[in-house]
């Protein structure tokens, strides 16, 4: 249920923790360049100012923070369980550069709480704009414009039309049938589904006919019950088409640029030929977005905007994108040169695998990569292959140290894994040369702290043992056989990103 503070929002059970890489800053700047847009991206040992509105629990704040201890970073939720959680981690892990904000935003642009928010370089608001109602849409809008600098970045991501309306109903008969029962807004959610699966087996034709609103029924059954209570029990639960977004994110001085997801910038790996056919006939870019989103499934957009967007000549894009540097995120062994997208299946040609071979063993700036295949020029295919099939990620630090910033922070959260029994989300590591955190389940946050302890990898038999304690015997061998792949992939990327000693 509600509290009757929260305007209809789901505030009677915390969210779920996670980090979700869209929110990073070399994301955002990535998806500029991609789209021909020039970034002011921070120095190594430059200041910024990071905002995350809608923060819950804090997780991509903190590393944030964390990664970055010369950077400003304000977290603001409105549920005071999230500030409370968020600020007790930093206190825990002695993050001093963060400062976690409990505010309204539909008024906090116009309130005295308002100059307690810097002017940000950077901006990110996950899911929040799809659980809000019209008044907080118009206070965020409002907070953008008065605290963002010239050339702020800003991530939003949100449920996009038109690919939610085949399950508009199912949210709006869950959310019906839920609060008409007591309980607690999690158990509310699970009634409305529970309706939901009823209606289904009955043949309903809602959910049965719509493909969407099928597979969600059968879906949400092994979903956490804290991100279907937030997704179903909200009251202004509402997904948006690109275009009125981009029209309220332009009230803020805001000029879309391009998708966080770098791939979906690619029509050809997105569209079919007949489809590119249709679009390449349009110039305008919010119209080439509503045919694209039309052609695809994209439930969740994550769009890059920027405050003052200066325009990049092809060579120009080209020639920044050169500079970056990415790191590799999975071992050697793991390279994947066949890549699932909407238009099929993607196979990478020999000049590419070289490149994405040699960017496995790096770190390497891509100019550098392109340098292996002389006469191949498109470092925008290069990076954004690699950064999307979650092979690399762009560092902003190549050659830094971990701050102890993000020694502490890794340790408590890895201190706070007991039991691979345990259901949560895929959270981070707070990587100072990646400048943000690396995804990481709670089994590689556990190995992690065990590693910044002084422990070393001849301990694996504890570590299972800790990890295990509460798992049928049976089922033993697996949390064994887990337990030593992540040792053997996953530390070596650790130790390469300087997240645990060597």
């Amino acid at each position: 249920m509600t509290q009757p503070w929260s305007s209809g929002y789901v505030a009677d059970i915390a969210y779920i923790e996670g980090f979700y890489v869209q929110q990073s800053p070399a994301r955002m700047a990535l998806a500029c360049l991609s789209g021909n847009v020039a970034v002011d991206f921070p120095g190594p040992d430059d200041s910024a100012c990071y905002l995350e509105l809608g923060c819950g629990c804090g997780i991509g704040a903190l590393l944030t923070a964390a990664s970055n201890p010369r950077w400003q970073v304000t977290a603001i939720d409105y549920n005071p369980a999230h500030i409370a959680i968020g600020a007790g981690l930093a206190r825990a892990a002695c993050i001093e550069n963060i400062r976690f904000l409990e505010a309204d935003l539909a008024q906090l642009a116009a309130s005295r709480e308002a100059d307690l928010v810097p002017a940000a370089d950077f901006v990110s608001l996950h899911g929040l704009w799809s659980w809000v109602g019209g008044d907080v849409r118009a206070g965020i809008v409002r907070l953008l414009g008065a605290k963002t600098r010239p050339g702020a970045l800003v991530h939003v991501s949100y449920n996009a039309l038109p690919a939610w309306q085949g399950a508009i109903g199912l949210q709006r008969l869950v959310y019906e049938a839920g609060r008409r029962s007591s309980g607690r807004s999690d158990l509310q959610a699970q009634v409305g589904l529970a309706l939901a699966r009823e209606i289904k087996e009955a043949g309903g034709k809602y959910l049965t006919e719509s493909a969407l609103a099928a597979e969600l029924v059968d879906s949400t059954a092994t979903m956490s019950h804290e991100y279907l209570s937030h997704e179903y029990m909200t009251a202004n639960w509402a997904p948006s088409f690109h275009a009125d977004v981009a029209a309220m994110m332009a009230q803020a001085k805001l000029d879309w640029t391009a998708s966080a997801n770098p791939l979906e910038n690619f029509p050809e790996l997105m569209l079919t030929p007949e489809q590119r056919a249709v679009m390449d006939r349009h110039k305008d870019p919010i119209l080439r977005e509503l045919i694209k989103d039309m052609c695809l499934p994209r439930q969740l957009r994550h769009d890059v905007f920027v405050r003052g967007a200066r325009r990049l000549r092809n060579a120009e894009r080209d020639a920044a994108i050169a500079q970056l540097t990415v790191v590799p995120v999975v071992t050697p062994g793991e390279l994947q040169t066949r890549i699932q997208v909407p238009a099929g299946l993607a196979e990478m040609g020999e000049p590419l695998k070289t490149m994405m071979a040699a960017a496995l063993r790096g770190p390497a700036k891509i100019g550098d990569l392109l340098a292996l295949a002389p006469g191949r020029s498109n470092p925008v295919e290069l990076v954004s292959v690699l950064v999307a099939s979650q092979q690399c990620q762009i560092a902003m630090r190549a050659d830094s140290a971990q701050p102890e910033s993000a020694n502490r922070l890794n340790r408590v959260l890895g201190r706070r894994v007991q039991s691979l029994a345990e259901a949560r989300t895929v959270s981070g590591l707070a990587s100072s040369r990646l400048g943000t955190g690396l995804a990481a389940p709670p089994l590689v946050q556990f190995i992690a702290a065990r590693l910044l302890d002084g422990e070393r990898e001849d301990k694996a038999e504890a570590w299972i043992e800790t990890l295990s304690a509460d798992i049928a015997p049976e089922k033993r061998d697996t949390v064994r056989s887990i337990v030593h792949t992540a040792v053997e992939q996953r530390v070596p990327i650790l130790r390469r990103l300087h997240i645990v000693p060597d």
